[in-house]
C-alpha cells in the first residue's frame, strides 16, 4: 500500500485585539496536537515585542524589505495596518507547510483573512473570533497593561471596524466565556478537517 503525505490545509483566524484569539489558538495547538495545526510565520514591520524572536513568532523586516517583496509579489496576503506598519504572510512559506501535509495557522487581520481565503478558497476555513462587546474588549486592553491609552483607543476604532467583517467569514466564535469559545472553536475545527 502506497501511503502519501495529505496535503494540509489552511486554518485562517481572525479578531479585534484583545478578543482572545491568541489564547484560543494556542490552546488548541497545546491541548490537541492530533490537529497538526503549525503557524504560518508571518512578516511585519513593526519592532519584535517581549522576547518575541526573528523567525519565532514573526520574520521583522524593515518597512523597506517588506516593500520590495510587496514589489516581487511574494505574499499570499499582507496590509499595511498603520503607516509604515505592515503584516504579510509569504506564499513560499505557505506552501512548504502545506507539502508536508501540515494544518497552516493564520492569526491575520480581517482584510488579510478574506485575501487568503479567497486564494485557497475551500482548502481554508476562516474563522472570527469576536468578544461579547466593545467595552469588554477596551476593559481586556486596559487589564493587560502593555499599551498606551492612545494605543488603545487605536485598537478599540480598529475593533469597531473590524467587527463589521464578522459576517463574511465561515464561522464565528463568540468569546464571552473562554472555555466556552474554546470547545466551539475545536468542534468547528474538527468538523472542517
Amino acid at each position: 500500500m502506497n501511503c502519501e503525505l495529505t496535503s494540509g490545509k489552511l486554518l485562517i483566524f481572525s479578531a479585534p485585539s484583545g478578543s482572545g484569539k491568541s489564547t484560543i489558538i494556542n490552546w488548541l495547538m497545546q491541548e490537541h496536537p492530533e490537529l497538526n495545526m503549525r503557524f504560518s510565520i508571518s512578516c511585519t514591520s513593526r519592532a519584535p515585542r517581549g522576547q518575541e524572536q526573528n523567525g519565532v513568532e514573526y520574520f521583522f523586516l524593515t518597512p523597506e524589505e517588506f516593500r520590495e517583496k510587496i514589489q516581487n509579489d511574494e505574499f499570499v496576503e499582507y496590509e499595511e495596518v498603520y503607516q509604515d506598519r505592515y503584516y504579510g504572510t509569504l506564499k513560499s512559506q505557505v506552501d512548504k507547510q502545506l507539502a508536508a501535509g501540515e494544518n497552516v495557522v493564520f492569526d491575520v487581520d480581517v482584510h488579510g483573512a478574506m485575501n487568503i481565503k479567497k486564494a485557497y478558497g475551500d482548502r481554508a476555513l476562516s474563522l472570527f473570533i469576536q468578544p461579547p462587546s466593545v467595552e469588554e474588549l477596551r476593559r481586556r486592553l486596559n487589564g493587560r497593561g502593555t499599551d498606551a491609552p492612545e494605543v488603545i483607543e487605536q485598537r478599540i476604532a480598529r475593533a469597531e471596524y473590524e467587527l463589521t467583517f464578522a459576517e463574511k467569514f465561515d464561522t464565528v466564535v463568540v468569546n464571552d466565556d473562554l472555555e466556552t469559545a474554546k470547545k466551539d472553536a475545536l468542534c468547528k475545527l474538527q468538523a472542517f478537517l
